[in-house]
């Protein structure tokens, strides 16, 4: 086991004030495999005054000065890409491939974007007989979840390093042993003292500490949607900017002219690939009435096919859940939505019966009728519901019938009509036939999932303040 008994505060490793420490466990396994200091106020406090100094230098720094110091991040990165995925696997359980295909990747795509939309970014504009400037908001706290850790470290430290920005990061508690190879990697990157800044903690304790402090003008979180209003009561008091990207319940369109073999397959592998457990995932999954007889043979047959085992093996597509508590409550999820009615068609409650240690759940799909609470929730977990519907128009107001807002996805052969039903859809994003992943378009959601955009110059632009200057 490795002990990690510091935090990276104004350039350097140091010592907690704190002397609570929390065990990390390699969910595949049950075993512990670190153990992490957690900090308390007085560790925020040497945070956000370490990035408050450093504010004052590096929002002047110049855009060349910017634009160098994010290539030599992802140079750093490249580098130990496989310590990071290993971290991931270990940490998560997601995947082997998965870790270095998807997590990682992701990563180093966001920061690559980053330099790309610095480069043809602009931070003045000419408006008559003023100029409009672009400049940073100040120090951001940064909540980051375990889902993705990578990423969304990624998607909120790169822009905000772009725009001038100083910064404390708190990772996911859970899976933070990534996140400290990322300070590492911050460290060796040259990045001036104090403008990067990592605690480990709590929601309750480092979350809630930085989103009170008065010298912190943007919090930015992924997680929940309870932690999300959580974050945004506490920034109130100071009038400070908080960007959510929170929960999803996003629903799957399947029109009767999809190519349906393809369209579940796809929308399957797609919510199975991290265990269910991505905000956007298409785990509702709406089936024309007179389909779902033909739907529930694919998709037996596609479960059938899904490996779930040791995340450390290379055939592996799906590991365990992240934690015990996570396993309990999807666990729960699906056996009440059993004994509400749905059918099985695939998984079910329990664990694979090869697998006797270890959060792993059975990659599961249900039938459910549309007003069922299984259908209402966020599942996160390895689990597609299939909800029948009669036409277009019951299938458009199912989809829209949710307090989320994240995403959508529509499967159809025909293009021109399945636009038209996207923009129909109360969400973000909205994905025709499974598209290639884009990173330049803006990622958030309407209604509570969550407030702002990420990626690219979208992502930019929220650490950024308006001044006006006339005349």
């Amino acid at each position: 086991m490795i002990k990690y008994q510091q935090f990276y505060i104004n350039g350097q490793w140091v010592n907690s004030i704190s002397n609570e420490t929390l065990d990390v466990i390699n969910p595949a396994t049950e075993n512990v495999i670190a153990n992490i200091a957690i900090g308390s106020e007085e560790d925020v406090e040497n945070a956000v005054k370490a990035a408050n100094n450093a504010f004052n230098s590096y929002s002047f720094s110049s855009l060349e000065e910017r634009i160098v110091l994010l290539q030599r991040i992802v140079s750093t990165m490249k580098e130990r890409s496989d310590d990071l995925a290993d971290a991931m696997t270990k940490e998560m359980g997601a995947p082997y491939l998965f870790s270095r295909e998807e997590q990682v990747a992701s990563g180093i795509d966001h920061c690559e974007v980053m330099i790309e939309t610095l480069k043809n970014f602009s931070f003045t504009q000419q408006r008559g007989n003023a100029q409009v400037h672009l400049e940073p908001i100040g120090v951001c706290g940064l909540i980051t979840p375990w889902n993705w850790p990578l990423n969304q470290i990624a998607c909120k430290v790169f822009p905000a390093l772009a725009a001038g920005c100083t910064m404390v990061l708190k990772p996911s508690e859970i899976a933070p042993l990534s996140a400290l190879i990322f300070a590492e990697i911050m460290d060796a990157s040259g990045v001036p003292k104090g403008v990067f800044n990592l605690i480990n903690g709590t929601g309750e304790g480092v979350g809630n500490a930085l989103s009170t402090h008065k010298d912190v003008q943007m919090m930015s979180i992924t997680g929940s949607t309870r932690a999300g209003i959580a974050v945004a009561k506490a920034s109130a008091d100071t009038v400070k900017r908080v960007h959510q990207e929170l929960g999803g319940n996003c629903p799957n369109l399947i029109l009767k002219d999809a190519p349906l073999s393809s369209a579940i397959e796809n929308g399957l592998r797609s919510v199975f690939s991290n265990s269910g457990q991505t905000c956007d995932s298409p785990a509702r999954m709406l089936i024309p009435a007179i389909l779902m007889a033909q739907a529930i043979v694919i998709a037996k047959n596609v479960c059938a096919q899904i490996r779930v085992g040791d995340p450390e093996d290379k055939h592996t597509e799906v590991g365990p859940l992240v934690s015990a508590e996570h396993f309990t409550k999807v666990q729960a999820l699906i056996q009440s939505a059993i004994e509400e009615g749905a059918t099985v068609v695939a998984g079910g409650a329990g664990k694979p019966a090869h697998l006797s240690k270890g959060y792993f759940c059975q990659p599961t799909v249900l039938v459910a009728k549309p007003n069922s609470a299984i259908v209402k929730q966020e599942i996160f977990g390895p689990v597609v519901v299939m909800v029948p519907y009669e036409d277009e128009h019951q299938a458009i107001t199912m989809a829209n019938d949710t307090e989320y807002g994240l995403a959508g996805y529509v499967q159809s052969a025909d293009q021109r009509n399945a636009q038209k039903i996207a923009k129909q859809l109360r969400c973000g994003t909205v994905q025709i036939n499974y598209p290639e992943y884009n990173s330049r378009v803006p990622f958030g959601g309407y209604k509570q999932s969550g407030n702002g955009r990420e990626y690219a110059d979208f992502g930019l632009m929220d650490f950024l303040e308006y001044k006006s200057i006339i005349g």
